[in-house]
């Protein structure tokens, strides 16, 4: 997640200032191997989202350079290991945060499983737990809660549309339309909105809550 520090806010969740302020919808891209170049000078938007294990370091450096605070996903296979398996192993390849006002906390990439069952085999419940320990895990180590990616759809499906997470991580919701729409239990608003997959820019596109300052202080937690 990489974000021109002069444009946005992030309304933050349980992030030191969880406070909505006025939104001026401000645009940002979502960037992974898929786009094998970026010309980061002419990307019109406010940033882009890689995740660490879709070239990571080249769409870091390029943003970095380009004036963007940046961040990292992790997309999540709750049926190969535990959640803090997965929080560890993420923080340790790139999804870590510090207090450098340039890196986000990580976002936790939980939707449809694109190799199986929807829920990867797990009951509600046991989706919760695993949401629950990989949140956990990466709050000890890093002191922030990471952001949760998810669909509405996905949620009420494989949560039974848990409200458990909405008083402290942020939520980037995927609907690609022309509205929001509605949100998973537990959050009145979402931080991100990922509302298409194509665009004026590469990769998909986004809109964020927010001003300049507020981006400064998640970044800066």
């Amino acid at each position: 997640m990489f974000f021109l520090a002069h444009l946005l806010l992030l309304s933050g969740v349980a992030l030191g200032t969880p406070v909505l302020e006025k939104r001026a919808d401000p645009q940002g891209i979502d960037v992974s191997n898929y786009q094998s170049s970026i010309n980061w000078k002419t990307v019109k938007a406010t940033g882009s989202h890689s995740p660490t294990s879709r070239q990571r370091k080249a769409p870091y450096t390029g943003a970095t350079d380009a004036g963007l605070i940046r961040g990292s996903y992790h997309f999540a296979h709750p049926d190969t290991s535990s959640g803090a398996t997965q929080a560890k192993y993420f923080i340790a390849h790139g999804g870590d945060w510090s207090g450098d006002g340039i890196t986000l906390p990580g976002a936790l990439d939980i939707e449809y499983n694109p190799d199986g069952d929807t829920c990867y085999g797990l009951s509600d419940s046991a989706m919760v737990n695993w949401i629950t320990d990989f949140s956990n895990t990466y709050h000890t180590a890093t002191s922030r809660y990471p952001v949760i990616y998810t669909t509405t759809d996905w949620w009420k499906t494989c949560t039974g549309n848990s409200a458990k997470f909405g008083s402290t991580n942020p939520l980037w919701i995927a609907r690609y339309a022309s509205a929001v729409g509605t949100l998973p239990a537990g959050w009145d608003y979402t931080t991100f909105w990922q509302y298409a997959d194509s665009g004026s820019n590469p990769g998909d596109q986004d809109r964020f809550n927010g001003d300049a300052a507020g981006l400064k202080r998640i970044a800066k937690g």
